[in-house]
């Protein structure tokens, strides 16, 4: 039953926000993927690109950011927050590919298995599961399911899993959530958590899943008077 509601809620979320699937598009950088998902650690999507094509802009390569003095990898990335943290790990991180590889570059990990791939990147300081689901989903165009603190929050406000934290989160979902949804459902879970799944206020009187929802408050806030928020559907690695 629980499955049978999971997949109806996937269903309204796809026809409610678009279908998020990606068709077409040029195969990415998988270094770049994974940057810019560290960029994007505890700030928006919109801070963190800015940071990105700062980056971008400033150097000419990946090579040339490895070898750039901390302080002005800070300044680059000053905008997105945590600067000094993410400017020392994402140093080390290439220093580290350049070291084990030879070069700064991960394509070999696209003929390697998924668990294989989180087992290697999980070696480098500051880089966790979601990131590397996130290269897996973004950049290889796999099945893989991030869970951040939001799309944590969904799924347990809605009763689709019942968890602490957002890696037992990770671990339940993976096995609920249909390989071919994985990937449109967190795109569409982002979206629906800052326009109407919102953490303090959410919009349940205009919610696209209200009688599937299994939120326990959901009839106060739909009855509450709300203040909406500017829609943002602006996903990091979809624009890199």
């Amino acid at each position: 039953m629980k499955n049978k509601r999971l997949g109806d809620i996937i269903e309204r979320l796809d026809l409610h926000f678009g279908s998020a699937v990606r068709t077409g598009k040029k195969k990415k950088n998988l270094v770049d993927v994974l940057i810019a998902t560290k960029l994007s650690q505890n700030t928006t999507d919109k801070t963190s690109h800015k940071a990105f094509v700062n980056l971008k802009n400033r150097y000419k390569n990946w090579d040339e950011i490895a070898a750039a003095p901390l302080r002005d990898l800070a300044k680059e990335i000053k905008v997105c927050g945590m600067a000094d943290t993410k400017s020392r790990d994402i140093k080390m991180m290439l220093n580290g590919m350049k070291k084990n590889y030879g070069k700064i570059s991960l394509e070999h990990l696209r003929k390697k298995k998924d668990e294989e791939v989180y087992e290697e990147l999980l070696n480098y300081k500051g880089i966790g599961t979601k990131t590397i689901a996130c290269l897996l989903a973004f950049g290889m165009e796999r099945p893989a399911f991030p869970v951040d603190t939001h799309v944590h929050r969904i799924l347990n406000r809605m009763g689709i899993v019942d968890t602490k934290t957002p890696e037992q989160t990770f671990t339940a979902a993976k096995d609920i959530v249909p390989d071919k949804d994985k990937v449109g459902f967190h795109i569409n879970l982002i979206k629906f958590g800052r326009s109407i799944c919102r953490a303090a206020s959410p919009l349940c009187g205009e919610c696209p899943v209200y009688e599937l929802c299994g939120f326990r408050d959901k009839k106060v806030f739909k009855e509450k008077p709300v203040t909406k928020v500017k829609e943002n559907n602006f996903i990091i690695l979809e624009n890199i």
